[in-house]
């Protein structure tokens, strides 16, 4: 096998890959132009879980997500625990772990700052056995995303009007659910809401700050528990969190734990996991796994400052 130190898992149908004019051979070529060693993985024909597997298995160090959080997802369950590393190139809609590790959102500006990349451990959350870098949220949320799934690929006004009006929608519709609450030291409590997330670390709250987290090593989990979601406390809940200042709201209460276990009268409960529309078998049992990930970030300014001085010439 030819020898590289990256090797890149590249879909092709992620949210932003054709609006960037991403292909294998252009992404190749930046990482050349870069100077960076790379085997490029555009096997859209095959299943993800045997190209991460054949990833995991190739002599590289650092292992490239270069989609969306789908992508990124299923790469980062399999490094979990491993000494090697992940990288992301965001290719997706929303890019969420990218975005709180501050990597460039343009691809070829993200392949360049993998050339000056350094290791960073960061947690990862369990349901199940099962590995989430951002939140799962379970109720009236996973049911208005799904809707999400028939305009995907529409960029039209039209369909996003229609979408709006079917969120409305289900929003006034959406009941209550009961579910249990149990912690690891025995408390349990029954809560009724609409929505109920589960996130690794915490949602930062500053001015501008839309769920983006600040520290991804904390070691804990997150609950928001929101007991009720009518149009009025969506709007007000997203000038809240764009003002920086929505942790009191009267729909929300958030609460730390180490472990938590959820259960509901359903033997089978849709979530949204880490962005998509899945469906889990309950109870949901949910820990935190610290500093389990390396992942490559960008060195921050005081960092880039020294290596700089040390490197200066006398």
């Amino acid at each position: 096998m030819q020898d590289f130190d990256y090797y890149v898992i590249f879909n092709e149908r992620a949210g932003t890959a054709s609006a960037q004019g991403v292909t294998a051979d252009a992404l190749r070529g930046m990482f050349e132009d870069a100077g960076l060693r790379c085997h490029i993985d555009a096997r859209s024909d095959i299943d993800l879980g045997q190209r991460v597997a054949d990833a995991v298995a190739s002599p590289a160090d650092i292992l490239v997500a270069a989609g969306g959080d789908g992508t990124i997802t299923a790469l980062a369950e399999a490094l979990t625990g491993t000494s090697k590393s992940l990288a992301i190139l965001p290719l997706g809609t929303v890019n969420a772990l990218a975005k709180d590790l501050n990597i460039p959102l343009e691809v070829r500006q993200a392949v360049q700052a993998l050339a000056n990349g350094q290791p960073q451990l960061i947690d990862v959350g369990e349901v199940n056995g099962r590995t989430f870098l951002h939140k799962v949220v379970v109720g009236v949320i996973p049911a208005v995303a799904a809707g999400r799934e028939f305009i995907r690929d529409r960029r039209d006004l039209g369909a996003k009007i229609g979408f709006l009006r079917y969120f409305m929608r289900r929003l006034q519709r959406a009941k209550r659910m009961a579910v249990l609450i149990r912690r690891p030291d025995g408390e349990t409590r029954v809560e009724r809401v609409q929505a109920i997330a589960v996130a690794s670390n915490s949602y930062d709250e500053g001015l501008g700050q839309f769920f983006s987290r600040s520290s991804l090593d904390k070691g804990t989990l997150t609950l928001y528990i929101l007991r009720h979601l009518t149009p009025g406390d969506v709007l007000r809940l997203t000038v809240a969190m764009l003002l920086g200042r929505w942790r009191n709201d009267d729909a929300l209460s958030i609460e730390s734990v180490d472990a938590v276990t959820i259960t509901t009268h359903k033997e089978l409960l849709k979530v949204m996991f880490d962005g998509e529309v899945e469906t889990l078998r309950t109870p949901l049992e949910f820990s935190i796994r610290a500093k389990a990930l390396s992942v490559i970030v960008q060195p921050n300014a005081a960092v880039v400052e020294a290596l700089n001085e040390n490197t200066a010439p006398v």
